[in-house]
Protein backbone atom coordinates (compact mmCIF):
# COMPACT_ATOMS: atom_id res chain seq x y z
CA UNK A 1 0.00 0.00 0.00
CA UNK A 2 1.33 3.41 -1.00
CA UNK A 3 0.71 6.16 1.55
CA UNK A 4 1.12 9.93 1.30
CA UNK A 5 1.24 12.45 4.16
CA UNK A 6 0.70 16.19 3.69
CA UNK A 7 1.16 18.61 6.61
CA UNK A 8 4.20 17.95 8.79
CA UNK A 9 3.74 20.34 11.70
CA UNK A 10 3.83 19.55 15.42
CA UNK A 11 1.49 16.58 15.02
CA UNK A 12 1.88 15.54 11.41
CA UNK A 13 5.62 14.98 11.42
CA UNK A 14 5.33 12.67 14.44
CA UNK A 15 2.41 10.77 12.97
CA UNK A 16 4.33 10.30 9.72
CA UNK A 17 7.41 9.14 11.66
CA UNK A 18 5.35 6.39 13.28
CA UNK A 19 4.22 5.15 9.87
CA UNK A 20 7.87 4.96 8.85
CA UNK A 21 8.74 3.07 12.04
CA UNK A 22 6.26 0.45 10.87
CA UNK A 23 7.90 0.18 7.46
CA UNK A 24 5.18 1.89 5.45
CA UNK A 25 6.02 3.23 1.99
CA UNK A 26 5.49 6.94 2.60
CA UNK A 27 5.66 9.95 0.29
CA UNK A 28 5.54 13.37 1.94
CA UNK A 29 5.16 17.04 1.15
CA UNK A 30 5.09 20.15 3.33
CA UNK A 31 5.32 23.90 2.86
CA UNK A 32 8.53 24.13 4.91
CA UNK A 33 11.54 21.94 4.22
CA UNK A 34 12.93 21.09 7.69
CA UNK A 35 10.46 18.32 8.61
CA UNK A 36 10.77 16.87 5.11
CA UNK A 37 14.52 16.42 5.53
CA UNK A 38 14.06 14.87 8.97
CA UNK A 39 11.60 12.29 7.64
CA UNK A 40 13.60 11.57 4.48
CA UNK A 41 16.46 10.59 6.80
CA UNK A 42 14.03 8.07 8.33
CA UNK A 43 13.04 6.58 4.99
CA UNK A 44 10.32 8.81 3.53
CA UNK A 45 10.24 9.85 -0.12
CA UNK A 46 10.01 13.62 -0.67
CA UNK A 47 7.69 14.82 -3.44
CA UNK A 48 8.17 18.19 -5.13
CA UNK A 49 4.51 19.21 -4.91
CA UNK A 50 1.21 18.32 -3.28
CA UNK A 51 0.08 16.63 -6.49
CA UNK A 52 3.35 14.77 -6.78
CA UNK A 53 2.88 13.42 -3.27
CA UNK A 54 -0.55 11.91 -3.91
CA UNK A 55 -0.47 10.70 -7.53
CA UNK A 56 0.45 7.08 -6.72
CA UNK A 57 -1.01 6.90 -3.21
CA UNK A 58 -3.74 4.49 -2.14
CA UNK A 59 -4.25 6.48 1.08
CA UNK A 60 -3.53 10.20 1.58
CA UNK A 61 -3.35 11.71 5.07
CA UNK A 62 -3.63 15.45 5.64
CA UNK A 63 -2.89 17.17 8.94
CA UNK A 64 -3.33 20.90 8.30
CA UNK A 65 -3.92 23.98 10.41
CA UNK A 66 -7.34 25.22 9.31
CA UNK A 67 -10.16 24.85 6.77
CA UNK A 68 -8.60 27.65 4.74
CA UNK A 69 -5.31 25.76 4.45
CA UNK A 70 -7.08 22.51 3.52
CA UNK A 71 -9.05 24.39 0.86
CA UNK A 72 -5.88 25.83 -0.64
CA UNK A 73 -3.92 22.58 -0.55
CA UNK A 74 -6.73 20.28 -1.74
CA UNK A 75 -9.17 22.26 -3.88
CA UNK A 76 -7.69 25.42 -5.34
CA UNK A 77 -5.27 25.83 -8.24
CA UNK A 78 -2.58 23.11 -8.04
CA UNK A 79 -4.54 21.41 -5.24
CA UNK A 80 -3.93 17.70 -4.80
CA UNK A 81 -7.47 16.29 -5.07
CA UNK A 82 -7.65 16.10 -8.90
CA UNK A 83 -4.31 14.25 -8.91
CA UNK A 84 -5.46 11.41 -6.62
CA UNK A 85 -6.10 7.97 -8.08
CA UNK A 86 -9.71 6.96 -8.56
CA UNK A 87 -11.00 5.05 -5.51
CA UNK A 88 -8.06 6.16 -3.35
CA UNK A 89 -8.91 7.28 0.19
CA UNK A 90 -8.30 10.77 1.56
CA UNK A 91 -8.08 10.82 5.37
CA UNK A 92 -8.28 14.37 6.70
CA UNK A 93 -6.94 14.52 10.26
CA UNK A 94 -7.18 18.32 10.39
CA UNK A 95 -9.50 19.91 12.94
CA UNK A 96 -12.06 21.72 10.80
CA UNK A 97 -15.77 22.48 11.10
CA UNK A 98 -18.29 19.75 10.23
CA UNK A 99 -19.79 21.64 7.30
CA UNK A 100 -16.31 21.91 5.79
CA UNK A 101 -15.83 18.14 6.15
CA UNK A 102 -19.11 17.65 4.35
CA UNK A 103 -17.79 19.88 1.55
CA UNK A 104 -14.58 17.83 1.43
CA UNK A 105 -16.61 14.62 1.20
CA UNK A 106 -18.63 15.94 -1.75
CA UNK A 107 -15.57 17.36 -3.52
CA UNK A 108 -13.74 14.06 -3.12
CA UNK A 109 -16.74 12.11 -4.39
CA UNK A 110 -16.84 14.27 -7.53
CA UNK A 111 -13.27 13.13 -8.30
CA UNK A 112 -13.96 9.47 -7.55
CA UNK A 113 -12.06 9.64 -4.25
CA UNK A 114 -13.27 8.17 -0.96
CA UNK A 115 -13.16 10.52 2.06
CA UNK A 116 -12.81 10.09 5.82
CA UNK A 117 -12.48 12.71 8.52
CA UNK A 118 -10.28 11.46 11.35
CA UNK A 119 -9.21 14.31 13.65
CA UNK A 120 -7.17 13.32 16.68
CA UNK A 121 -7.45 13.77 20.40
CA UNK A 122 -4.04 14.23 21.98
CA UNK A 123 -1.07 16.56 21.82
CA UNK A 124 2.62 16.38 20.87
CA UNK A 125 3.64 13.64 23.34
CA UNK A 126 0.70 11.46 22.24
CA UNK A 127 1.68 11.89 18.60
CA UNK A 128 5.31 11.10 19.47
CA UNK A 129 4.37 7.92 21.32
CA UNK A 130 1.69 6.71 18.87
CA UNK A 131 -0.86 7.20 21.64
CA UNK A 132 -3.44 9.32 19.80
CA UNK A 133 -7.19 8.79 19.72
CA UNK A 134 -8.67 9.03 16.22
CA UNK A 135 -12.25 10.30 16.05
CA UNK A 136 -13.48 8.96 12.73
CA UNK A 137 -16.35 9.86 10.42
CA UNK A 138 -16.33 7.29 7.62
CA UNK A 139 -18.01 4.47 5.78
CA UNK A 140 -17.20 1.20 7.56
CA UNK A 141 -15.56 -0.31 4.45
CA UNK A 142 -13.21 2.67 4.13
CA UNK A 143 -12.26 2.56 7.79
CA UNK A 144 -11.45 -1.13 7.43
CA UNK A 145 -8.82 -0.27 4.81
CA UNK A 146 -7.27 2.56 6.83
CA UNK A 147 -7.57 1.09 10.35
CA UNK A 148 -4.15 -0.68 10.31
CA UNK A 149 -2.47 2.62 9.45
CA UNK A 150 -4.33 4.46 12.22
CA UNK A 151 -3.24 1.76 14.66
CA UNK A 152 0.40 2.59 13.89
CA UNK A 153 -0.24 6.18 15.02
CA UNK A 154 -2.76 5.79 17.83
CA UNK A 155 -4.09 3.56 20.58
CA UNK A 156 -7.82 4.17 20.14
CA UNK A 157 -10.12 4.54 17.16
CA UNK A 158 -13.62 5.94 17.74
CA UNK A 159 -15.93 5.46 14.77
CA UNK A 160 -18.66 8.00 15.51
CA UNK A 161 -20.60 7.92 12.25
CA UNK A 162 -20.58 8.88 8.60
CA UNK A 163 -18.17 11.40 7.01
CA UNK A 164 -18.39 14.71 8.87
CA UNK A 165 -19.21 13.19 12.24
CA UNK A 166 -15.55 12.89 13.27
CA UNK A 167 -14.96 16.63 13.07
CA UNK A 168 -18.34 17.28 14.71
CA UNK A 169 -17.42 15.20 17.75
CA UNK A 170 -13.88 16.62 17.87
CA UNK A 171 -15.43 20.10 18.10
CA UNK A 172 -17.23 19.08 21.28
CA UNK A 173 -14.01 17.63 22.72
CA UNK A 174 -11.96 20.76 22.09
CA UNK A 175 -14.66 23.06 23.44
CA UNK A 176 -14.58 21.10 26.70
CA UNK A 177 -10.77 21.16 26.67
CA UNK A 178 -10.64 24.94 26.30
CA UNK A 179 -13.20 25.58 29.02
CA UNK A 180 -11.60 23.13 31.46
CA UNK A 181 -8.26 24.93 31.14
CA UNK A 182 -9.94 28.26 31.82
CA UNK A 183 -11.75 26.85 34.85
CA UNK A 184 -8.52 25.50 36.33
CA UNK A 185 -6.67 28.79 35.71
CA UNK A 186 -9.45 30.89 37.20
CA UNK A 187 -9.67 28.81 40.34
CA UNK A 188 -5.91 28.70 40.90
CA UNK A 189 -5.92 32.49 40.78
CA UNK A 190 -8.87 32.70 43.17
CA UNK A 191 -7.29 30.14 45.48
CA UNK A 192 -4.13 32.23 45.73
CA UNK A 193 -6.22 35.29 46.65
CA UNK A 194 -7.84 33.17 49.38
CA UNK A 195 -4.43 32.50 50.87
CA UNK A 196 -3.59 29.04 49.54
CA UNK A 197 -0.01 28.59 48.26
CA UNK A 198 0.12 28.13 44.50
CA UNK A 199 2.12 24.92 44.89
CA UNK A 200 -0.63 23.45 47.06
CA UNK A 201 -3.28 24.37 44.50
CA UNK A 202 -1.27 22.89 41.63
CA UNK A 203 -0.75 19.70 43.64
CA UNK A 204 -4.36 19.23 44.64
CA UNK A 205 -6.92 20.80 42.29
CA UNK A 206 -6.01 18.83 39.15
CA UNK A 207 -6.24 15.55 41.11
CA UNK A 208 -9.77 16.22 42.31
CA UNK A 209 -12.48 14.12 40.68
CA UNK A 210 -14.09 17.27 39.27
CA UNK A 211 -11.02 18.07 37.13
CA UNK A 212 -10.23 16.58 33.73
CA UNK A 213 -7.15 14.30 33.84
CA UNK A 214 -5.22 16.41 31.29
CA UNK A 215 -5.07 19.30 33.78
CA UNK A 216 -2.42 17.46 35.81
CA UNK A 217 0.08 17.83 32.97
CA UNK A 218 -0.95 21.44 32.40
CA UNK A 219 -0.49 22.18 36.10
CA UNK A 220 3.13 21.08 35.73
CA UNK A 221 3.58 23.53 32.86
CA UNK A 222 2.19 26.30 35.07
CA UNK A 223 4.47 25.24 37.93
CA UNK A 224 7.57 25.38 35.72
CA UNK A 225 6.40 28.49 33.84
CA UNK A 226 7.16 26.52 30.68
CA UNK A 227 4.47 26.86 28.02
CA UNK A 228 6.28 25.26 25.09
CA UNK A 229 3.52 24.41 22.64
CA UNK A 230 2.05 20.93 22.75
CA UNK A 231 -1.22 22.32 21.41
CA UNK A 232 -0.78 25.99 20.45
CA UNK A 233 -3.13 28.55 21.95
CA UNK A 234 -3.84 30.01 18.50
CA UNK A 235 -5.17 26.62 17.39
CA UNK A 236 -7.47 26.49 20.39
CA UNK A 237 -8.79 29.92 19.48
CA UNK A 238 -9.34 28.70 15.91
CA UNK A 239 -11.25 25.65 17.14
CA UNK A 240 -13.51 27.77 19.36
CA UNK A 241 -14.15 30.05 16.39
CA UNK A 242 -15.20 27.02 14.34
CA UNK A 243 -17.44 25.86 17.19
CA UNK A 244 -19.11 29.28 17.24
CA UNK A 245 -19.53 29.17 13.45
CA UNK A 246 -21.08 25.72 13.65
CA UNK A 247 -23.41 26.76 16.47
CA UNK A 248 -24.59 29.64 14.28
CA UNK A 249 -25.24 27.23 11.41
CA UNK A 250 -27.26 25.02 13.79
CA UNK A 251 -29.07 27.93 15.48
CA UNK A 252 -27.69 26.77 18.84
CA UNK A 253 -26.67 29.30 21.53
CA UNK A 254 -23.14 28.74 22.83
CA UNK A 255 -22.59 31.26 25.64
CA UNK A 256 -19.76 29.56 27.55
CA UNK A 257 -17.75 28.59 24.47
CA UNK A 258 -18.12 32.10 23.04
CA UNK A 259 -16.93 33.64 26.30
CA UNK A 260 -13.97 31.25 26.24
CA UNK A 261 -13.25 32.17 22.63
CA UNK A 262 -12.92 35.85 23.51
CA UNK A 263 -10.44 35.11 26.31
CA UNK A 264 -8.27 32.98 24.02
CA UNK A 265 -8.54 35.68 21.34
CA UNK A 266 -7.29 38.29 23.79
CA UNK A 267 -4.41 36.02 24.84
CA UNK A 268 -3.48 35.51 21.19
CA UNK A 269 -3.50 39.27 20.63
CA UNK A 270 -1.23 39.56 23.67
CA UNK A 271 1.41 37.49 21.91
CA UNK A 272 0.71 34.06 23.37
CA UNK A 273 -0.61 32.40 20.22
CA UNK A 274 2.41 30.14 19.62
CA UNK A 275 2.60 29.06 23.25
CA UNK A 276 0.69 26.09 24.62
CA UNK A 277 -2.99 26.79 25.24
CA UNK A 278 -2.32 26.38 28.99
CA UNK A 279 -0.64 29.80 28.72
CA UNK A 280 -4.16 31.15 29.13
CA UNK A 281 -3.26 30.96 32.84
CA UNK A 282 -0.36 33.33 32.23
CA UNK A 283 -2.65 35.74 30.40
CA UNK A 284 -5.37 35.65 33.06
CA UNK A 285 -2.85 36.18 35.85
CA UNK A 286 -1.41 39.21 34.08
CA UNK A 287 -4.81 40.73 33.29
CA UNK A 288 -6.58 39.98 36.56
CA UNK A 289 -3.70 41.05 38.81
CA UNK A 290 -3.76 44.58 37.39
Amino acid sequence: MQVAFIGLGIMGRRMAANLLKNNKALTIFNRSDEPIQTLVAQGAIAANSYRGAVKDADVVFTMLASPEVVETVAFLKKGFLPAMKENAIWVDCSTVNPSFSQKSFLMAKAFGVRFMDAPVSGTKPNAENADLTFIVGAEEKDLAVVRPLLEHMGQKIMHVGEPGKGTAFKMLVNSLLAQAMLALSENILLGEKLGFPREFLLDTLPKMSVCAPFTQAKAEMIRKDNFEAQFPLEWMYKDLHLAALTAYEQDQPLPLANCSKELYAAAKQDGLGRKDFSAIYQFMKKEFDK
